[in-house]
């Protein structure tokens, strides 16, 4: 297919074949539209994500390799299993996502820079309560909210947004639990869009746009348990 770029109806919430993206800047599929619930799980739903600066006009992507983490092949270094046993955190699952989002913007804010405008959190925010945006809170012995993250479960699979954490490891914590929670509930897969050295630690690896649009299809077969969205402790979290 020829590559092109595509200015988005402002009606239809359509999208063009992921495959269609641009090899530079490299997964730059089109841009336009807005960040209505139907648009963003049709996005969601065909491997393509929306990723823009405050200021620009919403640009919509599907790169032509995506970081994946196989569910089962994560890796927890000796430090972060000794850090789970001592039993200093407690986790949570859509407990709090306002604050999670929130504190995802504040810490990016704080040192680069963030992606996540007031738009962008007000249509998470809105994703959340429509049942199909997710969190994973990881709480400290004063119950203070000091990691977590944040995204979107389609097609059986869990696409990864942002995470953070103001506690040292806390954001690999919240990682870590929120596998074990899909490997319970027989999820397959986590989408985490782009690799980066912190994801890559974790046992993050990346694989070609197609055959990540065909482990998406193929999860469409597979029905979610929706209990496990249900705000929740999670016991006997780190395995």
């Amino acid at each position: 297919m020829t590559a092109q770029l595509t200015i988005l109806d402002p009606i239809s919430t359509d999208f063009p074949p992921a495959d269609f993206a641009l090899s530079e800047p490299d997964g730059l599929l089109a841009i336009g539209g807005d960040l209505s619930l139907s648009r963003l799980i049709s996005a969601y739903k065909n491997g393509i994500f929306p990723w823009f600066n405050q200021g620009e006009p919403i640009m919509w992507w599907s790169p032509s390799s995506r970081a994946v983490l196989n569910i089962g092949e994560i890796n927890i270094s000796r430090s972060l299993r000794k850090l789970a046993r001592q039993n200093k955190y407690s986790v949570s699952v859509n407990n709090n996502f306002s604050q999670v989002i929130h504190n995802c913007i504040k810490q990016r804010e704080d040192q680069e820079g963030t992606w996540i405008t007031n738009e962008m959190k007000s249509a998470y925010i809105a994703l959340h309560k429509a049942g199909f945006a997710h969190s994973i809170e990881v709480y400290n012995c004063h119950q203070e909210l000091v990691g977590g993250l944040y995204g979107i479960m389609v097609n059986h699979v869990f696409c990864g947004e942002s995470m953070f954490h103001f506690e040292s490891n806390c954001s690999k914590l919240a990682f870590w639990a929120l596998h074990n929670h899909l490997k319970n509930n027989g999820v397959s897969l986590i989408d985490c869009q782009l690799e980066n050295l912190h994801l890559t630690s974790l046992g993050v690896t990346t694989i070609s746009r197609k055959e990540f649009l065909a482990k998406l299809k193929e999860s469409k077969q597979k029905e979610i348990n929706v209990s496990m969205w249900q705000s929740q402790q999670l016991l006997e979290v780190y395995d």
